[in-house]
């Protein structure tokens, strides 16, 4: 397959770009939204190119490991990373138990443009050094994403509404 799938997800947010990146930037506010409907753990968040996000997935008894690495961080306009989806408890990359036909990594791009007092936030992910397997695994599982996806930024406009209360 020569053609990769990518994923887009645009969404407007009625806050400022300066607060829309903290809201990706702060491990704090990160994990309140970032993997809705699970207890997000970071345990290690170095914002800078080369720097990785090792991120941590609890529901219960059961948790997933994933690792970013960062490639290029522009503040306030743009995150680049290699999102490794699925590592074991060394942070080695490894096959997603839950399903071993996910691309190992993907590139994901983040921009952030001002419009007036809003934000325009889009993610672009595109699977890396893919099989031909999970290329199409990636590309039939695109649709479903905008939930995982919809439902952290949903939590996101709460934090925006508390932060801009305050």
């Amino acid at each position: 397959m020569s053609d990769l799938p990518t994923y887009i997800f645009d969404r407007e947010f009625e806050a400022p770009r300066d607060m829309v990146w903290r809201a990706w930037t702060d491990p704090e506010i990160l994990s309140r939204w970032y993997g809705p409907g699970v207890e997000t753990i970071i345990h290690e968040f170095d914002l800078k190119p080369g720097g990785q996000w090792l991120n941590e997935m609890k529901w219960g008894e059961n948790s997933m490991l994933s690792k970013m690495v960062f490639k290029e961080v522009t503040p306030p306009e743009r995150l680049v990373w290699d999102h490794y989806s699925a590592t074991d408890k060394e942070w080695n990359s490894v096959k997603n138990p839950k399903m071993p036909d996910w691309p190992d990594v993907l590139l994901t791009t983040v921009t952030f443009d001002e419009a007036g007092e809003k934000t325009k936030v889009r993610l672009t992910q595109t699977p890396v050094d893919a099989s031909d397997a999970e290329i199409a695994c990636f590309g039939e599982m695109m649709a479903n994403m905008d939930n995982g996806w919809g439902a952290g930024y949903k939590i996101l406009e709460e934090i925006f509404s508390e932060l801009q209360a305050k």
